[in-house]
């Protein structure tokens, strides 16, 4: 971890900071918004986008080059200013006895995670559902921005599975792995990124504030920074439910994935699909798991303990590539 050095029962207390996170993620939840970290990062960006991204309904302005760079200025001052605050923060934390610093690093970990949410808002949503379908649509629609208005009660737990899975990825896998690479400043920077990606990664006209605006050349840099710190923690969430799920393996995983427009998205949810047995759709743009079942409500259930053994067995190897890295 940067900036540290432990032996003994320092480095032991220390590599505990992640399962130390995520018991709290499970105990005590989000911390209010005007405290967590990922909702001052959401401020910033929609401040900024609102500044960036050209309005469709008004005069063309800059051109599409320089409306990229400005955007890639800003993320890359605002990830700049996230990764040096987060230092700073661990250098400070990282100072005090090691029973403090290893509950601190915990503490300050926990806002970078979003496990135990995401678990709940997915059985929300077949809760929900076995009320009635406008009941799960609406339920859904705080999972995913796609228009669920017209969607099936299949397609329904379909997006509430693929949306586990794939956040499974973004909330817990790649922070914890950048934490384990980098410490604080790396959770921070990848959670700033995949904000990032969330608020500006679009291909298209996309409201912000109310007001429709072009994302084409002002979240390009956003969105490929994203890909890029997540293409490696997504192949290992893929492994880890290949493994812990008693998936059809590793063979044709990478195919399937490359169906979704994504190139990290597609393999937890392809992972995902295997290990269920389900099919996985999201109509005219790729189906995974073919041959497999329509999504039941106990496949929902399934989902989500699989996503929970997931959680768990990459919180422990965090733990050991901290405990490997601080006593090295």
């Amino acid at each position: 971890m940067i900036g540290f050095d432990a032996t003994g029962e320092g480095a032991a207390l220390l590599a505990c900071a992640p399962a130390l996170a995520l018991a709290i993620d499970r105990l005590l939840g989000e911390p209010p918004l005007r405290w967590h970290p990922v909702a001052w990062m959401g401020r910033y960006l929609g401040w900024a986008g609102a500044r960036l991204a050209p309005r469709v309904d008004a005069l063309r302005g800059l051109s599409d080059a320089r409306v990229f760079w400005l955007a890639a200025l800003s993320w890359c001052a605002a990830a700049a200013a996230i990764f040096a605050a987060s230092w700073l923060v661990q250098q400070w934390v990282l100072a005090q006895p090691a029973w403090l610093a290893a509950l601190a690093l915990g503490l300050c970990l926990k806002p970078l995670l979003a496990w135990a949410l995401l678990h709940d808002e997915v059985l929300a949503v077949e809760h929900a559902l076995a009320e009635s379908l406008p009941a799960g649509r609406a339920r859904l629609a705080r999972l995913v921005s796609r228009d669920v208005s017209s969607l099936s009660a299949a397609e329904v737990r379909e997006s509430a599975i693929e949306s586990l899975a794939e956040n499974l990825n973004d909330s817990l896998v790649a922070p914890l792995l950048w934490f384990a690479l980098l410490g604080l400043p790396g959770a921070a920077l990848f959670r700033f990124a995949n904000t990032a990606d969330a608020m500006w990664g679009y291909r298209g006209v996309r409201s912000l504030n109310g007001v429709a605006r072009d994302w084409t050349w002002a979240g390009k840099w956003a969105a490929r920074a994203d890909d890029v710190l997540a293409w490696l923690p997504a192949r290992l969430t893929a492994a880890l439910i290949v493994l812990l799920g008693g998936a059809r393996g590793w063979r044709g995983l990478r195919g399937e994935a490359a169906r979704t427009p994504s190139p990290n998205g597609g393999w937890p949810m392809a992972a995902m699909a295997r290990a269920l047995g389900v099919r996985l759709r999201k109509p005219g743009v790729y189906t995974l798991g073919e041959g497999g079942h329509t999504p039941e409500p106990a496949d929902t259930l399934r989902a989500c303990a699989l996503g929970a053994r997931t959680a768990l067995a990459a919180t422990l190897l965090a733990c050991a590539a901290v405990l490997a890295e601080v006593a090295a």
